[in-house]
């Protein structure tokens, strides 16, 4: 029998975006390598309720996609700490990065002031900001930390990847970040975060680049890969 997997994928439709279709069929690619039949079930945060708790426990792993800004940011922060707290398998593209920083700078450093600049220009604690060169459609090198968990996916230290970005995560709070348990594992030429990832979980990371754009049916890409055998590891266990 083939194995099954369910993973909610947080985002917004955007009309020049094709997010959640690029996505899916990545995930597809990855499940096909790993004899998985993957699920990939779309949730626009506008219909997620962000006073609370989200409720994901049907769900074997969580992926928060790009095209932000979300309609329902406090939405997908809600998600998000589910998961980090829940030890619910997770991977943040692109928004999904900006966001996974934004939920620990607020849940664990106790910045509750931490702000995304794109929804609030003049936020008096800006943990993400826009980039010193924006990103868009570019591809640029990432080098990563030896020690890191993204490094031995890779199984190498420079990656070069694609991206569609503007805003990332404020340098000047990243050493905090780094200190209070979300690593900051990769950085670009210039020295901005790249790569964030959480080793106390099962799998918990978020790349500012879109690793989904480059997966194909015959090369699933490797962080996919890992990410569904760890929604796998959940499902089964």
């Amino acid at each position: 029998m083939t194995k099954r997997l369910l993973t909610a994928v947080i985002s917004d439709s955007h009309p020049t975006i094709e997010g959640f279709g690029i996505i899916s069929g990545a995930l597809q690619h990855a499940g096909a390598a790993l004899a998985v039949n993957v699920e990939a079930r779309w949730l626009p945060t506008s219909e997620l309720d962000g006073s609370g708790e989200v409720d994901l426990d049907g769900f074997d792993a969580l992926w928060c996609g790009p095209w932000g800004p979300y309609d329902n940011s406090d939405a997908a922060l809600s998600a998000i700490r589910f998961a980090r707290e829940r030890k619910l398998p997770f991977f943040g593209s692109c928004a999904g990065f900006q966001h996974a920083a934004l939920e620990y700078a607020r849940s664990v450093l106790g910045l509750l002031d931490a702000e995304h600049a794109e929804l609030n220009p003049h936020a008096t604690v800006p943990i993400i900001t826009p980039l010193p060169q924006p990103l868009i459609e570019r591809t640029a090198a990432v080098v990563l930390d030896p020690s890191s968990r993204v490094a031995s996916i890779y199984r190498r230290t420079a990656i070069a990847e694609r991206y569609r970005c503007v805003f990332g995560l404020n340098p000047e709070y990243a050493a905090a970040l780094h200190s209070a348990g979300l690593r900051v594992t990769g950085v670009d030429d210039i020295g901005t975060p790249a790569v964030i990832e959480f080793p106390d979980h099962p799998f918990f990371m978020a790349t500012l680049f879109m690793p989904e754009r480059a997966s194909r049916p015959n090369a699933p890409h490797p962080l996919i890969i890992e990410y569904v055998r760890a929604g796998m590891a959940r499902a089964v266990a």
